[in-house]
């Protein structure tokens, strides 16, 4: 495929792009203002699903680290399964952090003094770059499976840090806030 059929083939995704980049992160807090039990209804809190997606975070960092092992020793089939792997991992994540939310009551950070300022600059730089890494990762997947690679690996430059730092934060708010958990 030529690079302009590639960049055409490419436009015709871009409606989803947008449409997803502003739905998810929408319903994600619309949902989250939604708590099950306070409505009335019985729905046992699903307390064991925060050490689960905080490990999924780490596996996911771990995936996009070997994923980038992958592609630098030119294995493309392993780093497009690993990669393919770790949006399904993201999926997984968002999915149990919303029903968690939707089961629970939250969680106040009992942190004081310096480490508190800390919590609260990785949390807030955590929740929005993981607002800002949705359209960097499917446009960086639109291009490689488009086959627009050049312009894959232009933004796969700026989306793998990104992606990477969402990942290991999470684990790090989980972990800063996990003692304080009802």
């Amino acid at each position: 495929m030529t690079d302009n059929n590639s960049t055409a083939e490419e436009k015709k995704y871009n409606k989803w792009i947008v449409a997803l980049s502003v739905i998810i992160p929408l319903a994600v807090a619309a949902l989250f203002g939604v708590n099950l039990r306070a409505l009335g209804f019985d729905v046992e809190p699903l307390t064991v699903l925060p050490p689960i997606y905080a490990t999924i975070n780490g596996v996911t960092a771990l995936v996009l680290l070997t994923a980038l092992w992958a592609i630098k020793n030119k294995k493309r089939k392993l780093h497009e399964n690993l990669m393919k792997f770790a949006i399904a991992l993201s999926v997984a994540f968002l999915v149990m952090y919303v029903a968690y939310h939707m089961t629970s009551d939250s969680t106040k950070y009992g942190g004081e003094g310096l480490v508190k300022y800390i919590y609260y600059l990785i949390l807030i730089t955590h929740i929005l770059l993981s607002i800002v890494v949705i359209p960097f990762v499917l446009i960086t997947y639109v291009r490689a499976i488009t086959n627009n690679f050049e312009r894959h690996k232009k933004i796969a430059r700026i989306t793998f840090p990104i992606w990477l730092y969402v990942a290991v934060t999470g684990v790090i708010v989980y972990l800063m806030i996990s003692p304080y958990y009802a």
